[in-house]
C-alpha cells in the first residue's frame, strides 16, 4: 500500500484544516488507518486511528475533542478533520496503515506516508 497525505499548511491558532491520506495499491478497506505527528526535537506523537470497518475511532488525549477522523473505503482516502488548533500541534503529519491491534502504537502500522506539514502561528 502506498499513502500521500496532504492538507498541511500555515494557519493561525484557532482555525481548522483538514488533512488526507490517499491510498494506492494494496486492500485499503482491510487496514486499520492512523495519523500521527513528529514536531522537531520530540518523539512521534499518536494523533487518531480509525479501524477499517470505521467502527472504532480512537484519539490522542491532546486531539481529543478537537480533531475527528474519518474513512471512505470506496475512495480509499482517510481524512483528520482537525480544529480549535494550537502553536503546540505543529508537526509533521504522517498518515499509516497496518493490520496491529493496538492503533495507538506505531507498531501497529506496516505502511507510511511521507507527511504533510501543519504549521500554527499564534
Amino acid at each position: 500500500v502506498q499513502l500521500q497525505a496532504s492538507g498541511g499548511g500555515l494557519v493561525q491558532a484557532g482555525d481548522s484544516l483538514r488533512l488526507s491520506c490517499a491510498a494506492s495499491g494494496g486492500t485499503f478497506s482491510g487496514y486499520n488507518m492512523g495519523w500521527f505527528r513528529q514536531a522537531p526535537g520530540k518523539e512521534r506523537e499518536f494523533v487518531a486511528a480509525i479501524t477499517w470497518n470505521s467502527i472504532s475511532t480512537y484519539y490522542g488525549d491532546s486531539v481529543k475533542g478537537r480533531f475527528t477522523i474519518s474513512r471512505d473505503n470506496t475512495k480509499k482516502t482517510v481524512n483528520l478533520q482537525m480544529s480549535s488548533l494550537k502553536p503546540e500541534d505543529a508537526a509533521n503529519y504522517y498518515c499509516a496503515a497496518g493490520g496491529g491491534h493496538y492503533l495507538s502504537r506505531a507498531l501497529s502500522y506496516d505502511y507510511w506516508g511521507q507527511g504533510t506539514q501543519v504549521t500554527v502561528s499564534s
